[in-house]
């Protein structure tokens, strides 16, 4: 039996079944130096996997294990175009948030934007370093650009050196 079958349960088993019960852990945990929200659109992903560093991302979904961070970390993740900047904040990220230890080990963010989002550019970014006093690294536009990846792999690589 191979490892991804052992939790299978049959059709006629519930998970509270005797020797057959299976539960998904519930927490994932991460000492990766950067973390990151990507929606659907994926770019914030596409643009952190320019970086070529490891990362960690936030889960997307509610059925995912949440994802908790176990030392430093800088926070890249864009920002929803909510109407006069309400609900900027991916949700996703607010629910990572909550957890002590990610605000604990949060040490900077770096926003991505979309400049139709006029006064909200980049606002979540804003946001959650003023809420949690830490510096707004960088701010980027929809995936960046070479310069964008550039400048903040230097920028990171100086940060994580004066830390």
């Amino acid at each position: 039996m191979t490892s991804s079958a052992a939790h299978a349960i049959a059709p006629d088993q519930t998970s509270q079944q005797g020797p057959h019960h299976y539960s998904e852990p519930t927490t994932q945990s991460t000492q990766d130096q950067l973390v990151f929200f990507s929606s659907i659109s994926g770019n914030t992903l596409r643009f952190v996997h320019k970086l070529g560093r490891d990362a960690a991302r936030i889960p997307l979904r509610r059925s995912e294990p949440d994802l908790v961070t176990e030392a430093p970390y800088v926070l890249v993740l864009p920002t929803y175009g909510g109407e006069k900047g309400a609900h900027t904040i991916p949700p996703q990220v607010l629910n990572f948030l909550r957890n002590p230890a990610n605000r604990e080990h949060l040490r900077g963010v770096i926003g991505a934007g979309n400049t139709n989002f006029g006064t909200s550019y980049n606002l979540a970014a804003h946001k959650i370093a003023a809420k949690l006093d830490v510096p707004v690294l960088y701010l980027f536009e929809l995936m960046g650009t070479p310069e964008d990846v550039a400048r903040v792999n230097q920028g990171l690589d100086e940060f994580w050196t004066r830390q």
